[in-house]
């Protein structure tokens, strides 16, 4: 039997990026880098930039981690010590050992740096050497082309699109491309990511 599949709130470190268990002490640092609305152009949520908004965003996280189905992380840089995002692990499924990556938002200052693939590189590492996942995946709005080849270029594979598959804010019901890793194909990503990070 395989032992239990049970994702908690911990610390991820790496070289460029600190992924820190979400609190609500993260609301000003979080406000502070969600000021630009086109960070969340794609989001299914209205843009985090108000303090309403993004209090309503966190307060649904931590309930979901209280309840053990989301594990929220702000995303700080290591270099300035900033908080430049955030991302969480969703959809936990424990009988089947897998779960989403997703909610992941950087400002633009962050973006094209190793910052969101270092992230990503710390989840899906916990994810597959520490969790025993058996499958990660990842989703975005079909429309977002440069999340869709990011998470490509994580090793994942594309899987298809999702038809009507999520209601956003403004009315709008969105087709999702859907993504996904395999235990078997994580120690080719790792090393390919592992490459990308020295570079």
């Amino acid at each position: 039997m395989s032992p239990a599949f049970e994702p908690k709130p911990v610390l991820l470190t790496g070289r460029h990026v600190r992924l820190e268990p979400l609190e609500r002490r993260h609301l000003p640092a979080l406000l502070d880098a969600a000021r630009d609305p086109e960070t969340f152009r794609y989001f299914v949520t209205p843009p985090l930039g108000e303090e309403s908004a993004m209090t309503k965003w966190l307060d649904a996280i931590l309930k979901g981690q209280a309840a053990g189905t989301d594990v929220g992380w702000a995303t700080v840089r290591l270099s300035d010590g900033r908080v430049v995002g955030a991302t969480t692990y969703l959809d936990i499924r424990r009988v089947n050992h897998g779960l989403e990556i997703g909610n992941t938002w950087i400002a633009p200052e962050a973006q094209r740096t190793a910052v969101n693939t270092e992230a990503k590189y710390l989840q899906l590492r916990h994810a597959f050497e520490d969790l025993g996942a058996w499958r990660v995946q990842l989703k975005t709005d079909e429309r977002n082309a440069r999340s869709r080849a990011a998470i490509a270029r994580l090793g994942c594979t594309f899987e298809g699109i999702l038809r009507k598959y999520q209601l956003r804010f403004d009315g709008f019901v969105r087709n999702t491309a859907i993504f996904s890793l395999l235990a078997e194909e994580w120690p080719a990503a790792k090393a390919a990511l592992e490459a990308k990070l020295k570079e």
